[in-house]
């Protein structure tokens, strides 16, 4: 059955590829945050005092920070609750790692005081993208087991919601690491030197993003290439 809509081994290809990369970048992240966690900022403050001067500088005396007890590399911003959350090694850290991290989920803050477009895009786009998610792979797999062309795509629309929504989280990303790497070396934080750790640190996150955005795009184009296919 799954026969009539037909294969297309070089997308196969592709995502594989895709998939690859987005496991070196996993492991790059994670390599770049133990290797400059043993590399202390010579500011000797906290991922929790960066995050607080930072804030303050921007007059955002409203956002708490606490620590989040998910473990290592789970900080966030939670724009519902206004609050910067950081992961034990970051909250409490004084490397260039931790500073660099909490001064990204600030930047994630300040985009969300100053009405960052691309931040409220993706808020906007949210609800859509989590029902496509959940909704459009299972969709997609009854779809093409019963051979039923309509509902086939309707899964590929949804899942396009959750695609939309990482390629429009690639610029958020890129923007909170763009905020972090001036207001850490503008206010003194970091030195020159130790701004090129915060940048390996900050660049190889962003490097999941786009292997991980990557591969939601091939596996869209797939989809709809076998819907385009069997219409035809």
């Amino acid at each position: 059955m799954f026969y009539s809509y037909g294969f297309y081994p070089g997308m196969d290809i592709l995502i594989l590829v895709a998939f690859l990369v987005a496991m070196w970048a996993q492991s790059k992240v994670r390599n770049n945050f133990y290797k400059y966690s043993r590399v202390q900022a010579s500011a000797q403050v906290t991922g929790l005092q960066v995050a607080r001067r930072i804030l303050d500088q921007h007059g955002l005396y409203d956002v708490a920070i606490e620590r989040s007890g998910r473990g290592d590399l789970s900080d966030h911003y939670d724009p519902r609750s206004k609050t910067v959350r950081l992961s034990g090694p970051v909250y409490s850290g004084s490397s260039v790692s931790s500073l660099a991290i909490a001064a990204h989920e600030v930047g994630h803050a300040i985009q969300h005081a100053n009405g960052y477009a691309m931040l409220k895009f993706r808020t906007a786009l949210f609800p859509a993208a989590n029902i496509g998610s959940r909704m459009g792979p299972w969709l997609l797999l009854l779809g093409f087991i019963m051979a039923y062309p309509p509902l086939v795509g309707v899964g590929v629309g949804l899942f396009a919601a959750a695609v939309l929504f990482q390629l429009v989280t690639l610029p958020v990303e890129y923007d909170a690491s763009r905020r972090a790497k001036h207001d850490l070396l503008s206010l003194g934080l970091v030195t020159g030197q130790e701004q090129r750790g915060v940048a390996n640190v900050l660049n190889a996150a962003a490097l999941t993003y786009v292997a991980s955005t990557l591969i939601a795009v091939l596996q869209l184009l797939k989809f709809v290439m076998i819907f385009a296919g069997r219409r035809r």
